[in-house]
């Protein structure tokens, strides 16, 4: 039993050790945010191109990524994504990171990747709901966002509330 234990914590001090060789380190913004893209993608259990290509779009456009880089965080986001246990642990590094406004930001990005394949799956939009609570946007910020993302998307006049 013992032994077992022992193994953990080893295991546990080779992964803090290796953390410094990754491209994007644990606390690194950019991974926080891709990777809450990401999860917000696959909420629906559907990988759409079109959310996909949203997604890579706009993490190039935030962070000026060149191709090489951005192929970096993308696959960094999907292997922090597949093993996270919760959004805190990003969440956690955008309330550090960014300001208020930057944050609602944040949120309008996440309905953007949700609607670039022309729907909001209920999986989706309680996942944008939850983040946008972590972040300590406004409930209210979070649906006016929804709607007007909806609206640009679709072209939809009459946003559901």
């Amino acid at each position: 039993m013992f032994e077992r234990i022992a193994a953990f914590f080893k295991g546990l001090n080779i992964d803090a050790a290796h953390d410094g060789d990754r491209a994007f380190p644990r606390d690194d913004p950019r991974l926080a945010a891709a990777a809450l893209m990401y999860h917000v993608i696959g909420a629906d259990g559907v990988y759409s191109e079109a959310e996909q290509e949203r997604f890579a779009t706009v993490l190039k456009e935030t962070y000026a990524l060149d191709t090489e880089t951005l192929d970096k965080l993308i696959a960094a986001a999907r292997d922090a994504d597949n093993e996270a246990v919760d959004l805190y642990q990003f969440t956690s590094v955008l309330m550090k990171t960014l300001e208020a406004d930057e944050r609602v930001h944040f949120i309008e990005l996440l309905w953007e990747i949700v609607y670039a394949d022309g729907s909001n799956h209920e999986l989706e939009d309680n996942l944008v709901w939850r983040v946008a609570e972590l972040l300590g946007v406004d409930g209210r910020d979070r649906v006016l966002l929804r709607n007007a993302v909806q609206a640009r998307v679709t072209g939809s006049g009459d946003a559901e509330g």
